[in-house]
């Protein structure tokens, strides 16, 4: 673990952009294994009774793909300041927990189970955000709307578990 002091390095040195890359692909990895698992979910979306604010699913894939995005670059920004250390472990233990929800609510319908997932996984997010917060206010900042969604998911699964039960 070692913690840089000087500025960041320019983001065209081939060592930033590998690092870039590798985060672009940790979180495309993530969206893929969601996919996956969200085969028929708008089916299986549309089939439940859901509460008054729920977004129609087409909204879904556009926010996912934008917050992809930013947590990719937030993750590298982090990086680009301490190589890797613990606010990077707790970085990707939010990615596996992003993966893991989409299976568990839509290729299981465990909408409880998923709750209780989802929750840590609100957690996680913002104590990256935390912990990113110390090394670079941009990469924090680039995850409060990712937090906001997820927070706003934790809602709509918990209005979807009580409805379906």
């Amino acid at each position: 673990m070692s913690i840089r002091t000087t500025s960041a390095p320019a983001p065209t040195s081939r060592s930033d952009v590998l690092a870039l890359g590798g985060f672009g692909l940790a979180v495309l990895l993530v969206a893929v294994l969601g996919g996956f698992g969200a085969s028929g979910s708008s089916s299986t979306y549309a089939d439940l009774d859901k509460p008054f604010f729920a977004p129609p699913s087409w909204l879904f894939g556009p926010v996912w793909t934008v917050l992809y995005v930013m947590i990719a670059v937030a993750g590298w920004l982090v990086w680009r300041q301490v190589t890797w250390d613990r606010a990077l472990t707790v970085y990707a233990v939010q990615l596996v927990l992003n993966a893991a929800w989409t299976p568990l609510f839509f290729g299981s319908d465990r909408y409880g189970l998923a709750l209780v997932e989802i929750l840590l996984l609100l957690a996680a997010v913002v104590a990256t955000i935390v912990l990113f917060w110390g090394r670079s206010r941009v990469a924090a900042l680039l995850l409060v709307p990712y937090a906001a969604w997820v927070a706003f998911a934790t809602a709509l699964n918990a209005g979807i578990w009580v409805l379906n039960r």
